[in-house]
């Protein structure tokens, strides 16, 4: 475990508390939970933001080192999580988002969580939507098929149409220079494959009772995961014995847990999980 990690589950277990599990999506690190962190220590929880196999410390880091986590795909992340998630004393919630959220549903499926939000999901095999906005947002991540071993940034551009789109000039580009680094490009071309191969790492077993209750939060005005992503993935799962549910914030883009109205987010993730924990 990198030493992050290792603190910040140390400190999990010493607490006493119900963990709270952070994972981020693409283009992303684990510091950008730093402002959910303390909100939901706050509410009683421990939280841990874990990263990802091979994950600089830093944005800068991460903008020098592309190399270090080029190649990582959707199994090698989720299994990755799921061995830190198993040195938590307790069974955590866990909070995902983009591919983050994609990963929250594969380990809640592993039985690894207590409650579960997924947040701007990305798909899983079996739902069969791909909005012509989500390609473009991918493009140029998959256009290539060499990129499979590789890592990539996203332009300025780029990122203002997948993921900051419905905020200010100002703050989208407040956002993409304090956070927005290279990506690996595996996952979103596992994603995008996933229907047309049987043998895709990219699924998750929502037919299961051990899943937990689940809750998806979909941007109304996401263009990299629009709604008709996240309501394939509930109307997927809506018949699992636990409660599943879903809700849109209207007006809200791909980087609703980072934008000046997080918080809004951060409630209607904490409402539900301290439904269950």
């Amino acid at each position: 475990m990198s030493a992050t990690d290792t603190e910040q589950i140390d400190r999990a277990n010493a607490s006493g508390r119900t963990p709270a599990v952070f994972v981020h999506g693409l283009w992303m690190l684990a510091s950008s939970w730093d402002h959910w962190l303390p909100h939901f220590e706050a509410a009683g929880f421990a939280p841990v933001a874990l990263t990802w196999p091979g994950e600089p410390a830093t944005t800068d880091d991460a903008r020098r080192h592309p190399e270090a986590i080029a190649g990582t795909t959707v199994a090698q992340v989720a299994d990755h999580l799921a061995e830190r998630i198993g040195a938590l004393e307790r069974k955590p919630v866990i909070v995902g988002h983009s591919v983050g959220g994609l990963l929250t549903q594969i380990l809640a499926g592993r039985g690894l969580s207590a409650a579960s939000v997924a947040i701007d999901p990305a798909p899983f095999r079996g739902v069969l939507a791909m909005p012509l906005s989500t390609v473009r947002s991918l493009l140029p991540m998959i256009a290539n098929p060499a990129n499979r071993k590789r890592a990539k940034p996203l332009t300025y551009e780029q990122f203002r149409y997948a993921y900051a789109n419905a905020v200010s000039e100002e703050e989208a580009r407040s956002i993409y220079e304090r956070y927005a680094v290279p990506a690996p490009c595996a996952p979103p071309m596992q994603a995008a494959l996933a229907n047309l191969n049987p043998r895709t790492e990219v699924k998750a077993d929502y037919r299961t009772p051990r899943r937990g209750p689940l809750l998806i939060i979909s941007g109304g005005q996401d263009n990299a995961i629009p709604w008709a992503l996240a309501s394939g993935a509930y109307k997927r799962q809506k018949r699992n014995a636990c409660v599943t549910e879903i809700i849109e914030l209207h007006g809200r883009d791909h980087a609703l847990t980072l934008d000046n109205r997080w918080q809004e987010v951060a409630d209607v993730a904490l409402a539900f999980v301290r439904r269950f924990v």
